[in-house]
């Protein structure tokens, strides 16, 4: 759509976006670094802190810091010169991958982050796929290239052939592993030095005239002037320059090398994202699109966090807002139930401390405390009857019983399941036959992040154990089919935590056989959160 209106420059000035990438390869200290340039904190924290240096902001749960690694979206609001930037940290580890397509639907744009020796790995060639549905623009980040790194045009081709899309050098390294001192950006012109000294410091930065400039040899020893020059000569020829509506369409992806350990190159990463990066976009919604520049607010759930606060028990709903300019206080009107309900004590994130939002404008992300009536894919709006799609919730590919070690505590292990459900944690399904839940998870090591937190947040020790089910699927199709179906297959139902029918198999067998025997049901892999 050419002939939108311009944006008021409240929105317009909004940049969201997610961080995606391998685990391993740097995302939540890049996450850190970029609030250390939005003045948000004073000094970035490090995923594993020896001694006086400070934990990371962004991974709050117990197992997070045990671990060093994050299993959990987080959201950071924090400005950024004359931007406002939305951040959402994703879990890297591909066991919490549902979590993080969820958080895709959220954002307008993401920052993939490569380790500059692996290159490409599984896990980011299947969260690009769904920027790919998406077509989100991104923008890539080539971090650890103070480390013993692959030569920067293979990086580049990796890129290229496994992720089909054409990738456009924003600046260029110059020397690699211990040699590495600085960058040269590209865009705009300038030698970027790295200080090794101090990690917490902004590069030096030197405004050169072109490559010819004599002020590159005084900062660059010769060698590698001299391989840097014949290197970029290449790129230039062979590589294509920056087209900033390539980059809003999803067909390319501009690059920047540097070291988020050294605070190197994440603020050109970060002038990237505030001059190139989209503005708010229209959300796609039945049975018509919300575009940003409306005044109504609207707004959708994509996220559930339960117990952020174990003090206090609490379920903070994570909305994005889709439309219009919200205030505190406001009366909006829940779609699923018809309900209407007021907005009195929204919270701004700033990772794990939060202020009370007293507005918030189409591209922001707030959180909303509530006792279970918000679940993920709810739509919030101003009255209009509209409904945010395409937040989906996909079959869990691991299944196992989920048993108390007290057999009394049954029922508070039933409300424990159900708020890891409504968070979108797990699956919880109860079979019509049989006593025990049936938890279903995407990877493995979910069952070890949902016992720790029942036994943290709610004092129960669980034990999970084999089931004899391997996958589930949903049931679709016209109510007398169904229960015909139901009843003739009664050990394999049971329904999931909305109270939908699930046949619950042990072989892809017996897909195949009511394929076959009821051509009137359908079995699904996912199902559209909340309809």
């Amino acid at each position: 759509m050419t002939n939108r209106p311009a944006l008021p420059p409240e929105i317009a000035r909004r940049r969201t976006f997610a961080i995606i990438s391998h685990p391993d390869a740097g995302k939540t200290t890049l996450t850190e670094k970029f609030l250390l340039y939005g003045g948000a904190i004073q000094m970035a924290g490090q995923v594993r802190a020896k001694g006086e240096a400070r934990r990371t902001r962004s991974d709050f749960m117990q197992m997070e810091k045990d671990r060093g690694i994050s299993v959990s979206a987080s959201a950071m609001s924090f400005d950024f010169e004359k931007y406002r930037f939305n951040l959402v940290d994703t879990p890297g580890h591909s066991d919490f991958s549902e979590d993080t397509y969820r958080t895709l639907t959220a954002v307008d744009a993401a920052v993939m982050v490569i380790d500059g020796a692996k290159g490409v790995e599984s896990q980011t060639q299947k969260l690009f796929e769904v920027c790919r549905l998406r077509d989100l623009p991104i923008l890539t980040f080539c971090n650890k290239m103070d480390r013993e790194s692959r030569d920067t045009f293979e990086i580049i081709d990796e890129i290229q052939e496994n992720l089909a899309i054409d990738v456009t050098p924003a600046s260029w390294p110059i020397g690699v592993g211990r040699e590495f001192i600085g960058c040269y950006d590209i865009l705009r012109d300038k030698l970027e030095l790295m200080d090794r000294a101090d990690r917490n410091k902004v590069a030096e930065s030197i405004q050169i005239s072109g490559l010819e400039d004599p002020k590159l040899a005084l900062h660059v020893p010769a060698h590698l002037l001299a391989k840097f020059l014949e290197e970029i000569e290449m790129a230039k020829a062979l590589l294509p320059e920056l087209d900033p509506e390539a980059l809003l369409n999803g067909s390319m992806t501009p690059i920047w090398f540097g070291s988020a350990m050294n605070s190197f190159g994440v603020k050109e990463l970060m002038d990237g994202l505030a001059t190139y990066g989209p503005e708010p976009q229209v959300q796609t919604a039945q049975p018509r699109n919300i575009a940003p520049e409306e005044k109504q607010v609207t707004g959708f759930v994509f996220k559930v966090q339960a117990n952020m606060d174990p003090k206090h028990r609490d379920r903070v709903a994570f909305l994005r807002l889709a439309s219009g300019h919200f205030e505190r206080g406001m009366k909006l009107t829940h779609v699923r139930s018809k309900k209407q309900m007021a907005v009195t004590n929204p919270v701004l994130f700033l990772a794990a401390d939060r202020e009370l939002a007293e507005e918030a404008w189409a591209g922001d992300i707030i959180g909303i405390p509530n006792h279970g009536q918000l679940r993920i894919g709810d739509t919030l709006t101003e009255g209009e009857a509209i409904r945010v799609s395409g937040i989906p919730s996909f079959a869990p590919e691991l299944l196992q019983t989920c048993r108390p070690g007290d057999p009394m505590k049954a029922k508070h292990l039933e409300k424990a399941l159900m708020q890891f459900a409504e968070e979108g944690a797990a699956k919880v399904f109860k079979p019509t036959f049989g006593s025990g839940f049936i938890v279903g998870v995407v990877g493995a090591l979910q069952f070890e992040v949902l016992a720790s937190r029942i036994e943290m947040e709610y004092g129960l020790p669980v034990r999970f154990e084999a089931s004899q089910f391997t996958s589930a699927r949903w049931v679709a199709g016209e109510q007398t089919a169904v229960d015909k179906f139901v009843n003739a297959n009664k050990q394999h139902i049971a329904t999931d935590n909305d109270g939908d029918t699930v046949y619950l198999t042990r072989l892809q067998w017996d897909i195949d056989r009511v394929g076959r025997d009821y051509p009137d049901v359908t079995l699904t892999a996912t199902k559209e959160m909340m309809v």
